[in-house]
Parts: structure tokens; sequence; C-alpha cells
């Protein structure tokens, strides 16, 4: 009796790897979509802008400080020429180092709404592979699963739209 069990089980659990149901999506074709990217991307570029015109206002701020170092440096005395040129070199470095700031800052802020969109995403595949019964839906974009067959998987990327209320 035992043994009968035991083959069938063997013959009928096989049958059940063949019916398990693998999905995958392209996260690229779903993002540029979103109305949270548009924000996100509009939100970046007004940062971006912002950034750029305090570094331009930096920029002519120091070159007029150097044109007139130059134009005067022959008619300074050694102390106020010493002065004006640590001067140039102190505001030298705060434009580099609030270049690098603004970049570090940009960074941060990409990821943090990148975070979100990234999230609203995942709670929709999460849901189309529960309704669909589907054991993996793999992400193309994502690009950490080197080969997905086509014709195996079912692309699952116009349901998530759907569930996320993209058209």
């Amino acid at each position: 009796m035992k043994k009968t069990i035991i083959i069938a089980l063997m013959a009928i659990l096989p049958l059940g790897a063949f019916a398990q149901k693998f999905g995958h999506i392209n996260s690229a074709d779903i993002i540029p979509l979103m109305s949270e990217y548009k924000v996100a991307q509009t939100e970046l570029d007004e940062l971006q802008k912002q950034y750029r015109e305090e570094l331009n206002y930096m920029d002519t701020e120091y070159g007029k400080k150097l044109d007139d170092y130059e134009k005067n440096r022959e008619s300074l005395p050694e102390s106020i020429r010493t002065r004006r040129e640590q001067e140039l070199m102190e505001s030298q470095q705060k434009m580099q180092q609030y270049y690098q700031d603004c970049q570090i800052n940009l960074e941060q802020k990409s990821k943090e709404l990148m975070d979100g969109i990234n999230t609203k995403i995942l709670k929709a595949i999460q849901s189309v592979g529960e309704e669909g019964q589907y054991v993996c839906i793999f992400d193309i974009a994502a690009g950490v699963v080197p080969y997905i067959s086509s014709t195996l998987t079912t692309d699952v990327t116009e349901a998530v739209k759907a569930k996320m209320g993209i058209k």
C-alpha cells in the first residue's frame, strides 16, 4: 500500500512541475509611463537648475574677483596680494565642494524618489503574481536573470500596467 502511494506521488509530482507558471515584465516599459516618474523627473530637473544657477553665480563672482586681482596685482602691497590670492583659492575650493555636494544631493534625491516608484511597481507585480498564481515573475530590465524564454514565460507587463492604472 505504501509503495503504491509513493509510486503514485512520484508519478504525479513531476506533472505539477509542468503546471507552474512563470512570468516576466520589463519595468523599463512601465516606469516612464508612471505619473510619479514624470513628477520625479520634473523635481530633479528643477533642483538641478537651481544648483546650476548657483554655480553660475559663484563662477561669475569668482571671475570678477580674479579679473580685479589680475588688473591690480602689480600695484597691491604684498600682504593684500597674498590675502586676495588666498581668497581666490578659497573661492575656487568652495565652488568645487559645492559642485560635489550638488552631485551627491541629486543622487540621494533621485534614489529617494525612485525608491517610492520601485515600491509601487513591486506591489503591483506581487498582486499580479498572486492573482495569476505565478510561481515567479522576472524583471527583464533588472538584468539579474541572464536569459528568459519569452515562449515559456508569460509577459505580464500589461497586467502590471493595468494594476497600476497605466495605459
